[in-house]
């Protein structure tokens, strides 16, 4: 493609506002690509998008949005549970995909799309790009050169706490772009802190470990309600997961995504071995180096992304743009991208057998590899 891929937003909602819209209209993309067309079910949502950041087109729904003739592809900013349907529709009209995490809710509706997509010529991107970092492949390697001796477990997670309800900049103002509900957080389908939380060191962890074979989870809701600017939201997804992974040869990991309260200093993921311990960017306490350390050590983790300079390393939900410009690079220049829809089924597949552990109280055997 010789022209900037035409990009279309589903969904204008906090992840849009915070990080797509003002790192996809920056000056210095517009060459590779240009936001053409949002659209949000709140359509004064989706009006003030597209008038703060200069998109031409504004739509209530996705079926708009892909019959406008206006974009190339798609970023599914939507709630998780629309994403499979919100994906058919645009890959059944030919568009090339960015998936917010999670992509699915299970690993069924990642199988159909990955086949869909492979039917028809679409290329699906997933976040988290979590092995785009220079971190974790640098932590990959040094596995595999035996700094860890035999390995012999690991942990990763994530816990909602108030995270979503004290989004300050689009949950507690007046206008349509600063008066985001998150009530849909807390409820399925695609609701609860695996899907969206967890997903980071899941990704990561099994991005440098390679698959996992086989999980046990325990599942439940703990905290039955929050309250958000005096209205009280019911939780009725799953806020209180802890799992453990089989890796193969008596390698464990344990995983949680929880309502509250996490492990202390924890980078994603820790990995323990007879030589020592990977913890974030240190092996044993000490700082490892990697390329673009510096830069990860000014900026946060997200500093050494490839696509993440300049402006855009001050801006929120830089790494969700990176994996944008990675669909970009795949459009345009046919370069693939370890971002792949397989790595994000495998991660889809791990929750969904986890939730279905906790209601049998069986082991699960997992089938996907990427």
């Amino acid at each position: 493609m010789s022209h900037p891929v035409r990009l279309g937003i589903i969904g204008t909602g906090s992840i849009s506002i915070r990080g797509l819209l003002p790192h996809l209209t920056m000056d210095d993309v517009q060459d590779r690509v240009t936001v053409t067309a949002v659209c949000d079910p709140v359509f004064e949502r989706a009006e003030a998008a597209a008038a703060r950041f200069g998109v031409p087109h504004a739509f209530t729904s996705a079926e708009e949005l892909l019959a406008s003739g206006s974009v190339d592809a798609v970023s599914i900013a939507s709630p998780i549970g629309f994403h499979y349907e919100q994906g058919k529709q645009a890959i059944e009209a030919g568009m090339h995909i960015h998936f917010n995490k999670s992509m699915t809710t299970t690993v069924e509706e990642a199988d159909d799309l990955i086949a869909r997509a492979a039917a028809k010529g679409v290329k699906l991107v997933s976040s988290p790009g979590e092995m785009l970092r220079p971190r974790h492949q640098r932590i990959r390697e040094m596995i595999h050169e035996g700094v860890l001796g035999t390995l012999t477990w690991a942990v990763t997670g994530s816990a909602f706490g108030r995270y979503h309800e004290d989004e300050a900049s689009v949950r507690h103002g007046d206008d349509p772009l600063t008066n985001i509900n998150p009530a849909w957080y807390f409820r399925r389908p695609g609701g609860g802190p695996l899907y969206d939380m967890t997903v980071y060191g899941l990704h990561a962890m099994t991005g440098i470990l390679g698959p996992a074979k086989r999980v046990t989870g325990f599942s439940g809701v703990r905290v039955k309600e929050r309250e958000f600017r005096g209205q009280i939201l019911p939780t009725d997804m799953d806020d209180n997961t802890l799992m453990v992974l089989d890796f193969g040869d008596n390698f464990f990991a344990f995983v949680y995504g929880v309502a509250a309260g996490g492990l202390p200093q924890m980078g994603r993921p820790l990995i323990f071995g007879t030589g020592g311990v990977l913890n974030g960017d240190k092996l044993n306490g000490d700082p490892f180096d990697y390329a673009g350390r510096d830069l990860d050590e000014e900026f946060g983790m997200n500093g050494s992304l490839p696509h993440v300079v300049g402006e855009h390393r001050t801006v929120e939900e830089s790494h969700v743009y990176e994996d944008v410009m990675q669909l970009v690079d795949w459009v345009r220049d046919d370069k693939p991208t370890v971002a792949s829809a397989e790595h994000a089924r495998h991660v889809i597949e791990i929750f969904d057998a986890a939730y279905r552990s906790a209601e049998t109280g069986t082991a699960q055997t997992l089938r996907t590899t990427f």
